[in-house]
């Protein structure tokens, strides 16, 4: 599943083709994705323009000039694609069809189907199903050392796990508290509570490896594509994650790959502790 910066990489194309542009028509090659598009869906974003494109968690919020946002989620496979114009014919996998008033096309693909679109009202957006209870965003302030103190103090389950919380902290998923565990040189198999106290250094290796992967295009999963339909280079970049047996960069240790609630964690047992 795309990580917070694939998702941040497709905010910031979709932002720099998209923002002004006015919707025409929409047309909806099939009933759902993961869910049933919302009644009306389709009529709700005709006229509509896009004033700009927001990122809450892994979710794509575009802005429209009606009052009202429209969701998407990339599930695992899902990607937009900006076209000069109309192709002469879709593909199996396009579901949605965006039809520009400037003439141009954005199409959103999505092979396996685990994406979602809806609607909501801009002034209710923090309220909706999606987004009530979620943890502040990694690279925003109200993610500061103070609070990610507070809020290990509270938890003794495994710290890489307690990172992954949504309601902690939305966005850090299984590669980025990886990494970010290694920069802090934190054994993830510890007590949250226990490291408390490194809440500072979590921060900044947290917002370092995000802020390193968005710079980098993404880390390339799989079936993630820009909105150019280019793969991001990011997983060239991997200190832990993916390299089990393989020596660490720091001190030649072997990587050891465990489970943690049904994910698999990369660490270095000599420089994390």
């Amino acid at each position: 599943m795309p990580e917070l910066p694939e998702v941040e990489t497709v905010r910031t194309g979709l932002e720099a083709a998209l923002k002004g542009a006015c919707i025409k028509a929409v047309s909806l090659r099939r009933g759902d994705l993961r869910t049933a598009f919302p009644d009306g869906f389709a009529e709700a974003l005709e006229g509509a323009c896009i004033r700009e494109v927001k990122r809450r968690a892994k979710y794509l919020l575009f802005m429209l000039d009606t009052g009202m946002v429209l969701i998407a989620h990339l599930g695992m496979t899902g990607w937009f694609s900006v076209l000069a114009k109309k192709p002469k014919a879709f593909g199996k996998h396009d579901h949605v069809v965006f039809s520009l008033k400037d003439g141009r096309v954005v199409v959103f693909n999505d092979a396996r189907r685990f994406g979602m679109m809806g609607l909501a009202k801009a002034a209710e957006i923090e309220e909706h199903a999606a987004f009530s209870g979620m943890g502040p965003e990694p690279l925003e302030k109200e993610f500061s050392p103070a609070y990610l103190k507070k809020m290990l103090l509270k938890r003794s389950i495994a710290v890489k796990v307690a990172l992954m919380d949504q309601k902690l902290v939305v966005g850090v998923g299984n590669i980025y508290a990886s990494e970010a565990l290694f920069l802090s040189k934190i054994d993830p198999r510890r007590p949250a509570n226990e490291v408390a106290d490194k809440a500072a250094g979590m921060v900044k290796a947290i917002r370092k490896v995000l802020e390193d992967a968005i710079a980098s295009g993404g880390s390339s999963l799989r079936d993630f594509l820009d909105v150019n339909g280019e793969s991001g280079y990011f997983q060239h970049q991997f200190n832990v994650y993916g390299r089990t047996g393989k020596p660490c960069f720091t001190c030649g240790t072997a990587i050891v790959s465990i489970r943690q609630a049904g994910r698999s964690t990369f660490f270095c047992p000599h420089c994390q502790h």
